[in-house]
């Protein structure tokens, strides 16, 4: 069987996997195989486009993640970051750079996970691009979603005197993660440690992104942020943002049995995983009291979990945590960073 050209790769990933009256529905006139996509707008709509990339044995490790998985997570990162404006994801164009090492059926399965995740939340894959590479596996997203004009909710909006809110417990992915790590060192001869809940697995490779909740939040809202590097990090660009100083109760922060069981298990703390795990994708944000009893009875109905954990006040741009005994000591600003050294 001859090798596939560029085009003809395209064409085997994704010819058929969207339905052409889906397409239309979703405004696409020009779809994959031109130089660019065409989608027509509406009046009345702003844009929404976010990026991200995804690179292999820096994002993810193809002994916790298969195949299908990582497809599935790079386009759930994007559709998280248009949830947190309270926006609709629309549109997607996807880019690829294949090492040797990945052949023709290993990113077959790939795009089936990445069509899931645009499946499940309705997103035309309209485009992109595909290179080789030399070493390892790059897969950068740009997702175009759309938001009623001037109602994009921003990270700036928090002021004193409004309440913090979490739409889900945070720090799975991070236990799950741990998990699996340890277990491919058990594997390799270190000392063996607990199998991480599934529950925790599942939310490290396949997080599901907020994006009813933006909507719901929509009018309501003053900031808005998704939890991807961290509850504390993401705190902190809300507070840089808003000027303001966010502080969260610890005695108020959601924590799943499953990541309690498990934390105590391993030896490990849940709280430095609740607050610097990172890629759990629920929002972060604030509002004002007056709409707390509203919004609590908006995501009961919805069957969406959604927690009340902590205030706005004057003071310097910060993050505080309250502790159980009623002292405060400052959050670090520390989540993932791709940069830092060591």
């Amino acid at each position: 069987m001859p090798p596939f050209d560029e085009f003809g790769l395209i064409r085997a990933w994704t010819e058929g996997r969207q339905a052409e009256p889906f397409l239309a529905s979703a405004g696409v006139t020009v779809g994959i195989g031109d130089d660019a996509a065409v989608v027509a707008a509406d009046t009345g709509t702003d844009w929404l486009l976010a990026v991200d990339t995804m690179v292999e044995q820096i994002h993810f490790k193809p002994d916790t993640m298969e195949d299908a998985d990582i497809g599935y997570k790079a386009l759930a990162a994007n559709v998280s970051d248009i949830a947190a404006m309270g926006g609709v994801p629309k549109h997607a164009l996807i880019s690829v750079s294949v090492p040797p090492g990945w052949d023709a059926g290993r990113m077959e399965r790939l795009y089936e996970g990445l069509y899931a995740c645009a499946d499940q939340y309705g997103i035309a894959v309209v485009g992109g691009d595909t290179t080789s590479s030399p070493g390892h596996l790059v897969v950068a997203v740009t997702l175009i979603g759309c938001v009623e004009t001037g109602t994009a909710i921003r990270r700036s909006g928090a002021r004193p005197g409004q309440f913090v809110f979490l739409t889900g417990p945070t720090g799975l992915s991070a236990g799950g993660l741990h998990g699996m790590l340890a277990q491919g060192d058990a594997a390799k001869g270190s000392a063996r440690v607990p199998v991480p809940p599934k529950r925790l697995t599942d939310a490290h490779r396949r997080p599901q992104p907020s994006v009813k909740a933006g909507r719901l939040l929509q009018g309501f809202a003053s900031s808005l942020n998704d939890v991807s590097d961290g509850l504390a990090s993401e705190a902190w660009e809300i507070a840089d943002a808003s000027g303001a100083r966010l502080v969260l109760r610890e005695t108020e922060l959601p924590i799943s049995g499953e990541l309690a069981g498990y934390a105590g298990r391993c030896g490990c703390s849940a709280l430095d995983w609740i607050l610097y795990g990172g890629e759990d994708y629920v929002l972060l944000g604030t509002a004002d009291l007056e709409h707390e009893a509203e919004l609590r009875r908006k995501f009961r109905e919805e069957r969406l979990p959604f927690f009340v954990i902590g205030f706005v006040e004057e003071g310097a741009s910060g993050v505080e945590l309250e502790m159980s005994n009623g002292k405060r000591k400052p959050l670090l600003k520390r989540g993932y960073n791709h940069f830092a050294k060591g």
